[in-house]
């Protein structure tokens, strides 16, 4: 790679701890093509993204972002997931490396908070946002249907009343 090439590198990544909600670095030795190919689709189906580093040049681009805290994780075979779904990615990391045994989490940040293993599963047993907005909307759905029975309850009440005075 030359010196055009890293530096195009080194700005990628840079851009990427700037604007991303979550860092999740892992191990990933041992995995092959197919196995990597299919957790970027994943990732991509997810908007979640997952990126095979050169940790010489990420200690280069983390420096002055919001993650230089965790420069000391990319040592091996390392990769990152990132993304603006904090949820999404740690579900996404945490399922893979559950069914896989060649892919270890070894940690993370969110921004200038560190995040452990423990802290990503964690994070991964919260439900995601789309999870959230269903949900809300069946509390919402549910409470309207609730005020409309009641308000509609005395008229009924009476109606029936009334019917059974007429016979």
């Amino acid at each position: 790679m030359d010196r055009a090439a890293k530096e195009q590198v080194v700005s990628e990544f840079k851009e990427i701890f700037n604007s991303s909600e979550i860092i999740i670095a892992v191990h990933y030795a041992g995995l092959d093509a197919v196995a990597i190919n299919s957790l970027r689709k994943e990732t991509y189906d997810n908007k979640v993204s997952f990126r095979v580093t050169k940790n010489r040049l990420i200690k280069l681009a983390i420096e002055k972002t919001p993650y230089d805290h965790i420069v000391e994780l990319f040592k091996g075979p390392t990769a990152i997931a990132y993304s603006g779904d904090i949820v999404a990615a740690s579900k996404i990391i945490n399922k893979f490396s559950k069914n896989n045994d060649n892919l270890s989490i070894i940690g993370g940040a969110l921004k200038d908070k560190v995040i452990d293993l423990e802290g990503i599963k964690d994070l991964a047993a919260l439900p995601s946002l789309e999870e959230i907005r269903a949900k809300l909307i069946g509390l919402i759905n549910a409470s309207s249907i609730g005020i409309i029975r009641t308000i509609l309850e005395p008229s009924t009440r009476v109606a029936r009343i009334i019917s059974t005075k007429k016979s």
